[in-house]
């Protein structure tokens, strides 16, 4: 005896990795990011508020394989900031804004945003890839 509607099963199922491919797999990447960027912004030393507010928003690259991404500052000065050792912690500014690296500054913030996330990234992704 045939097997009625296999086709159907066929299409259904291509259909879902399709989806899950595309939409979740974009939305995942956009999450972990966007988390990630709001963690390190914590950690984002601000004199002038110019390196916090030149993080940009999540960047997706989808091609035929994979799907990637990636999160920044544009400020121009960001690498050597997010590279400094962090000695001057706490000792007052020249410009009299405050103290190098507070309130929450950290070296490496960016890094250690997303080291902060890692943990939850299996229960994000599970939430986001539920059928």
């Amino acid at each position: 005896m045939p097997v009625k509607g296999i086709e159907r099963v066929r299409r259904n199922y291509q259909n879902k990795v399709k989806e899950i491919a595309a939409k979740r797999t974009h939305s995942a990447i956009y999450e972990i990011l966007r988390q990630g960027g709001a963690r390190a912004a914590t950690m984002t030393p601000v004199d002038t508020s110019t390196l916090l507010n030149s993080q940009y928003a999540p960047q997706i690259t989808v091609s035929a394989r994979r799907v990637s991404g990636h999160i920044g500052y544009t400020a121009a000065y960001a690498l050597a900031v997010h590279q400094a050792s962090g000695t001057l912690s706490g000792q007052p500014r020249a410009n009299g804004n405050g103290n190098y690296w507070d309130p929450n500054a950290e070296p490496g913030f960016l890094v250690k945003g997303f080291e902060e996330l890692k943990p939850s990234i299996p229960d994000l992704l599970e939430k986001i890839y539920r059928v």
